[in-house]
């Protein structure tokens, strides 16, 4: 615990003052009475007389002297005062006030309790410009005419979602279990020729196990260990359903304003009658790295996927700036495989501008 050194107040000075000239006055001898060792202040000093009139010798055989450290202008180390034990806590309380800190209740500060929505990945609205649509998966279901063309290169992209913590410090232990949910919607709103559909909707339901750690690594500080099991799917049927399950192993980073989340999964295999998605691996990898920095008001994020296998993967870059203290503008640039879960093996560019709701 942390200690501080302070002198001792005037009145306790003049006290052992007192008290050394009374024991230096018998130094030579017993004292004359009980009332000598009566008057004296201190319980250890006191007792110190008791003995000396008893004749009791110390454990070297002498009799009992005066504690030579005992001087008027002797220090002594105190325990921290409140003040300075609140002090303690909040500079601790400041190094637990970052992003990631806040975000994921890692600190004892951060804690806020079990089955409370929090914000998980980003929420936001966005008009988007679609430089190839994927046609293919469609035509078998949808009349697609002359006129029409086919699915429309804009449309409107919303993603939503959120997290709670279902437990907090399971068996004793610094580990969190959180629920989160997350689901984009692509709606081909200005499509009137094809009934303005829905095209995509993505549902991502997870379970996450967290673990706080506090590790520095080549001039980044490891906040964070996260072992999560995912599942995504769209909730299509026949040639139109896409859906797989993975185990994945996270691990948060921060530095400063800037936070980099690594993460590397593993599919679950599924028997090949029932996988309608057989190659969805080769093209969204086996991992992901999201590289986000804050700074005043403003994120400026990237997140890439590769397979060094197949040579293929998909970078995203976003920035949202702030509008008002709840709403920030929005641009988001995806180029690429695997924009929407339909879409994982087909190329696209995709420029989206829109709101994003801070928290």
């Amino acid at each position: 615990m942390k200690k501080f050194v302070t002198d001792l107040p005037a009145s306790s000075v003049l006290a052992v003052m007192l008290m050394c000239g009374s024991i230096e006055g018998h130094a030579a001898g017993a004292p004359a009475g009980l009332q000598d060792c009566a008057g004296i202040v201190s319980d250890s000093a006191r007792l110190l007389c008791y003995d000396r009139l008893a004749g009791k010798p110390d454990t070297q055989g002498t009799p009992a002297a005066q504690p030579s450290a005992i001087r008027p202008d002797a220090a002594m180390v105190l325990p921290a005062s409140g003040a300075e034990n609140e002090g303690g806590m909040a500079n601790r309380a400041a190094s637990e006030s970052s992003h990631l800190s806040e975000h994921w209740e890692l600190g004892a500060s951060n804690k806020r309790g079990i089955f409370r929505f929090r914000p998980h990945h980003e929420n936001y609205l966005v008009a988007t410009y679609n430089s190839a649509p994927n046609q293919d998966p469609y035509r078998p279901f949808r009349a697609f005419t002359p006129e029409a063309k086919g699915l429309a290169h804009a449309e409107l992209a919303f993603q939503l979602g959120f997290k709670l913590k279902f437990a907090e410090n399971v068996a004793d232990k610094p580990i969190d279990l959180w629920f989160g949910y997350t689901q984009r919607s692509f709606w081909q709103a200005g499509n009137a020729a094809a009934s303005s559909p829905f095209r995509e909707t993505d549902y991502q339901p997870e379970v996450m196990a967290v673990v706080p750690v506090d590790i520095n690594l080549l001039g980044l500080r490891l906040r964070m260990l996260n072992l999560g099991l995912l599942h995504q799917s769209n909730g299509q049927a026949s040639t139109l359903s896409r859906s797989w399950n993975r185990a994945y192993l996270q691990a948060a980073f921060e530095h400063g304003n800037f936070d980099l989340s690594a993460r590397i999964w593993k599919r679950f295999n599924e028997a090949a009658s029932d996988d309608n998605n057989p190659r969805i691996v080769d093209y969204m990898g086996r991992g992901d790295l999201v590289g986000t920095y804050r700074r005043n008001g403003h994120e400026y994020s990237l997140l890439t996927r590769y397979n060094f296998h197949t040579d293929k993967g998909a970078a995203q870059v976003s920035w949202a700036f702030p509008l008002t203290s709840k709403l920030k503008g929005y641009v988001q640039y995806f180029t690429g495989y695997g924009y929407t879960l339909i879409d994982y093996d087909d190329f696209q560019r995709v420029l989206g501008i829109g709101f994003q709701v801070d928290y």
